[in-house]
């Protein structure tokens, strides 16, 4: 008989995660499922070295923890069919592809393949849906520190609001896209995406396609505005309808795109959050037409 493996984070959900992965069980009534805690489970060479070509490995978490697989599986070969079932706040990931968690586990091998490559403070990472410099990578380090401080639950939008109004400051940003340099003044936002979606909903790059032929990422300024001017276009990102303010936002298009910072900020790749950071690079990767 196969097996499944159920990797789950307990943490996911805000922290409901352990629970959640039970929900598995209904959907494999025909094979053995083993449960194994993400936190404890001892890494995912000993594990794809134990498993069997047929088995299959689902992945029970949100955006982050889909991150942690594509960045510590780099390296290792797999034959295994990896299946995501989507139980995070966020899930920009599932909403990208068109799907919700009600359509249970699904194949995402093809759309781990070929992901853009961010270099940040000289280390790779690879990513599903984007890096994240500016009031973004705020709100996420402000997250992490409510988590550690072990509040039950953490509003991103509420943290974004007290953010533009009184604790976040803009900074000025260089921006190179396949080797054009430009120039911007009171960057609010300034990431790269390789799906439409981030931050549980937010469409900074509306036009942007994951399966795109030409491999493109995208990278989306809002700049020079005041507080007030930006807290009243922050609401209009939840639909993409930001783009309309023509001489306050701008998306590039490219292969190879560098945002630097005038001074530190924290970068946010996936949810998972860098301090101290003052540039990053992205490498976008082949493009990727999706099968399954």
């Amino acid at each position: 008989m196969r097996k499944i493996y159920v990797l789950f984070n307990p943490y996911s959900g805000n922290n409901t995660g352990a629970e959640g992965a039970k929900n598995i069980s209904r959907y494999y009534s025909d094979a053995e499922i083993v449960y194994k805690n993400l936190v404890e489970f001892g890494g995912y060479a000993k594990l794809f070295a134990a498993v069997n070509p047929e088995d299959d490995i689902v992945i029970c978490g949100g955006d982050g923890t889909l991150n942690r697989f594509v960045n510590e599986t780099r390296g290792i070969n797999f034959e295994n069919n990896i299946f995501y079932y989507a139980m995070g706040s966020g899930n920009d990931f599932l909403r990208d592809i068109g799907k919700t968690k009600e359509d249970g586990p699904i194949c995402i091998n093809e759309y781990i393949k070929n992901l853009p490559v961010a270099t940040v403070n000289g280390k790779e990472y690879v990513f599903l849906n984007n890096v994240g410099f500016g009031i973004d990578g705020y709100c996420c380090e402000v997250g992490d520190e409510m988590r550690a401080q072990k509040k039950e639950k953490i509003d991103y939008t509420a943290i974004a609001i007290k953010g533009l109004l009184f604790h976040y400051r803009p900074t000025s940003a260089t921006v190179i896209v396949d080797g054009k340099e430009y120039s911007y003044k009171k960057v609010w936002i300034a990431p790269t995406m390789k799906g439409k979606f981030y931050g549980g909903g937010m469409m900074p790059a509306p036009e942007q396609d994951r399966n795109a032929e030409d491999g493109k990422v995208s990278v989306s300024l809002l700049y020079g505005t005041g507080k007030i001017s930006t807290l009243m276009i922050f609401p209009s990102i939840f639909k993409g309808e930001h783009v309309k303010h023509k001489t306050k936002t701008v998306v590039h298009r490219g292969h190879n795109i560098t945002v630097r910072f005038d001074s530190p900020r924290a970068v946010q790749i996936d949810g998972e959050t860098i301090k101290g950071v003052t540039e990053y690079t992205v490498t976008s990767g082949a493009p990727v037409v999706c099968t399954k």
